[in-house]
């Protein structure tokens, strides 16, 4: 069977990357979380004090940092390893989301990682999900989706995911870092968020996790059949 490139793009906490882990098991392709990427850089940074406004610091801090992910076959997924050290459990914390947009906007980290994840891709046969992955990592991509869902709705699922990892944090308090993410990520002078135009949008404010995986997985399926 052909293999094709899946981009799925779209607004914070909206299942992205839940929904292409299940739709790469299913398919039998590979998975790459480009917002673990991000958020292992921003880790990076806050660990060694790196200035984002400063050129030579952000330069020599990419130098030295090395992104990989390793599949754990005890959790069934893959895990974001940052200079050899897992850091799977970190990076999701309040803290790091509280930081990764502003991270995620410097042109020189948006370069480096977009670099990386185009040579990820190279092979095709991947599902890959982030803010650019359909605009500018793969602008080829035979499936590009959207997803989009209500900001409370988004806000409820990103509080419900912090309390199964034991932090409680207020649900105003999530609402605003989201607005202030999605401000950021769309306003970024570097690969910013924002609809493909050959993209299919998929609002999953009222889908289950299931139907929103079967949907994309009828679009994917489509997309294979046309390459064949």
């Amino acid at each position: 069977m052909p293999k094709i490139i899946i981009a799925i793009d779209g607004y914070s906490s909206c299942g992205k990357s839940s929904t292409a882990k299940s739709l790469a098991a299913q398919l039998g392709y590979g998975y790459i979380d480009t917002g673990a990427m991000y958020r292992a850089v921003s880790l990076y940074f806050h660990q060694h004090y790196v200035s984002r406004t400063n050129p030579h610091e952000v330069e020599k801090a990419l130098a030295d940092i090395h992104i990989s992910f390793q599949f754990n076959p005890e959790k069934r997924l893959n895990e974001t390893y940052l200079n050899g050290l897992c850091v799977e459990e970190e990076i999701r914390k309040m803290y790091i989301s509280q930081m990764v947009s502003e991270v995620s906007a410097v042109v020189e980290v948006r370069r480096a990682m977009v670099a990386l994840q185009q040579r990820m891709g190279k092979h095709k046969g991947i599902v890959m999900d982030g803010r650019d992955i359909g605009t500018v990592v793969f602008p080829q991509a035979e499936l590009k989706v959207f997803m989009t869902a209500d900001p409370l709705i988004r806000a409820q699922r990103r509080q419900a995911e912090l309390l199964e990892k034991g932090e409680l944090v207020d649900l105003n308090e999530v609402l605003e870092n989201l607005t202030k993410r999605d401000h950021i990520d769309m306003n970024r002078s570097e690969g910013p968020l924002r609809q493909a135009e050959d993209a299919r949008v998929l609002d999953n404010s009222n889908l289950t996790f299931e139907e929103q995986v079967a949907l994309i997985k009828g679009w994917a399926d489509e997309k294979i059949a046309q390459a064949l």
